[in-house]
């Protein structure tokens, strides 16, 4: 299939309609003017985020609008929320914490998390999310590596996740248990605290824009999870991506679908909306393509920022479920986590009525650094080109250690130029190998892309996980990308496999669509289809038709699991693995 730009007229309403005028006119200092600062002076997330709100025309506004898995709702209004992140400031004040201490959160998507969150940053200690499907060990690892002194969680999550392991947090001083007390001693009651911290408005203190906010950890594929260091002054760029990436602007009902333990459900699920002034969705149940497309219909969501694996889910689910859903309030979908086929794209346009935006960014970047825009022309198959304030270019690096950009249309290491605002401040505790990151100005990512003549951008993988197959480099994206234009394969995975003559070979693993069947005949089909498509050299020597891929509750395929299984190697603890 041959995949076409999806032309667009240029959007009157939309945030950025001439995507060349916009970056010729841009400044970071004009997008942080858009931000009030603190009436003492310096910059703080969590003030902009609700506290500047809460003292203006959006007060009564519902800026978290809640959706229990058992069906309860409750909404906070900006007032509301900048009443309780206070009393949480004050809470962690009256305990000795203060400016820089690492205040870590495990717990899902309820109401108390977000409160933690922004109070947190009030009190300019630094937010550190942890994800809540984690194991005992991961939760340990990031504590110790993060000395955390605070521990919000639940009742039920510290019993399966932390008790076994308290004994080796020696820097962990306090925990808090969101919802209420327990038998256990030494545990503090969360909603007691909040009570007794009283309704007198919390003053925050001076923040410099360049003092830590939040600690990200993330591991990658291998290797002693990193801790991303991020600033206050973080929340320009939050403010900024979430206007002209995901178009957000007053009025809007936003649902962001990531968990708040990875960095775009904090950074996009948590910060950015309420930076923009909006009311936020946020859904405490599990996917269930059912649910989701109720809450697409009945909240009236009108932006809607999701993972492709989620995307992919729905396309499974088929089209009938989109039919008859009144969905004229949703005006933008973007998605976010890894690669978004061609076909994903184009399935929103026909049974969602808009065509998903790839957006592309990592948890180093600390925001939305390449997209698609709502009213700017879709490369099916594209990252977008970047955001206004946003240089990036394809590079390689040359033996004397310095970068060299590269034409347009070869392939190379993606880099950004240094100085956006969300750019992290640093590796905790690692500085030599935050230094490697960087050559001549730019920020390498590790992320293998190469840019057309006019100026999108596409991936092809990860440096670390190109396939070495009879002298080719092959990125598992592009093979991935073709096997799911097949009429049959709703997903796609690829993995090198050791081989004594090619070095390796490239296996294929692939989800049918529902309805189709899994037959020789037809995997011989699919098989010929990428040879036609991608020549002998790269399409899959071998291939699997599977049940399900396995993916991080992030949304990322482990392809790393695929191999283990395939070789017969030991797994290890996969729930370490991560992506933004």
């Amino acid at each position: 299939m041959a995949w076409e730009t999806i032309r667009k007229e240029a959007t009157a309403d939309a945030n950025l309609v001439d995507y060349q005028a916009a970056c010729r006119g841009f400044s970071w200092a004009t997008a942080a003017a858009a931000l009030d600062g603190l009436p003492t002076g310096g910059l703080n997330l969590g003030y902009e985020a609700v506290d500047r709100h809460a003292r203006g025309p959006r007060a009564q506004l519902c800026a978290l609008r809640w959706l229990g898995k058992d069906g309860s709702r409750r909404d906070l209004s900006y007032a509301e929320l900048s009443a309780l992140s206070d009393r949480f400031a004050r809470v962690l004040h009256g305990l000795g914490v203060g400016p820089g201490d690492r205040v870590f959160a495990l717990a899902g998507r309820v109401p108390e998390l977000y409160v933690a969150a922004l109070g947190t940053v009030k009190n300019r200690s630094v937010f550190c999310p942890l994800f809540s499907a984690f194991g005992p060990e991961p939760v340990r690892q990031r504590l110790s590596l993060g000395s955390g002194r605070v521990l919000v969680t639940t009742r039920a999550l510290y019993r399966r996740k932390v008790i076994e392991i308290r004994s080796d947090l020696s820097n962990l001083e306090h925990v808090i248990l969101l919802d209420g007390p327990s038998d256990e001693a030494g545990l503090l009651d969360g909603p007691a605290l909040l009570e007794a911290a009283g309704d007198a408005p919390f003053t925050v203190e001076y923040t410099a824009p360049d003092e830590p906010a939040l600690l990200h950890f993330t591991s990658g594929t291998t290797g002693v999870p990193k801790g991303a260091v991020h600033v206050h002054e973080a929340a320009v760029a939050h403010l900024h991506t979430a206007r002209v990436a995901l178009d957000l602007r007053d009025g809007d009902r936003f649902w962001c679908t990531a968990d708040p333990g990875w960095v775009t459900g904090t950074s996009y699920g948590i910060f950015a909306p309420l930076l923009a002034g909006v009311t936020s969705v946020v859904d405490e149940a599990e996917f269930d393509a059912r649910r989701w497309y109720d809450i697409l219909e009945r909240e009236r969501v009108t932006v809607w920022y999701t993972a492709p694996t989620a995307l992919r889910m729905l396309v499974r689910s088929g089209g009938e479920l989109a039919a008859g859903r009144d969905l004229s309030a949703l005006r933008h979908i973007a998605s976010v986590g890894e690669p978004l086929e061609p076909e994903t794209v184009t399935w929103g346009r026909r049974h969602l009525g808009h065509a998903i935006h790839d957006t592309w960014w990592q948890t180093e970047t600390g925001a939305i650094m390449i997209a698609n825009y709502r009213a700017v022309d879709v490369r099916p198959g594209s990252m977008g080109r970047p955001v206004p304030g946003i240089e990036a270019g394809v590079v390689r690096r040359t033996p004397d250690g310095a970068v060299k950009q590269v034409p347009d249309g070869e392939e190379g290491e993606l880099a950004l130029r240094m100085g956006w605002p969300s750019m992290f401040r640093g590796y905790l505790g690692d500085p030599a190998r935050y230094a490697r990151c960087f050559a001549d100005g730019w920020y390498l990512t590790g992320d293998l892309a190469r840019r057309d003549a006019e100026g999108y951008f596409w991936f092809v993988g990860r440096a670390d996980d190109v396939i070495k197959t009879a002298g080719h480099l092959i990125g598992p994206f592009e093979v991935e990308r073709v096997l799911v234009e097949h009429p049959s394969v709703a997903e796609a995975a690829v993995i090198g496999k050791p081989h004594p003559v090619a070095g390796e070979i490239i296996k294929a693993f692939v989800v049918l669509h529902v309805g189709h069947a899994d037959s020789p005949a037809l995997q011989a089909d699919i098989v010929a289809f990428a040879r036609r498509r991608l020549g002998a050299a790269v399409a899959p020597r071998e291939l699997a038709v599977v049940n399900a891929l396995p993916h991080t509750r992030s949304g990322k395929t482990m392809r790393r699991l695929l191999k283990a299984r395939e070789l017969g190697l030991p797994e290890g603890d996969l729930s370490t693995l991560e992506n933004p």
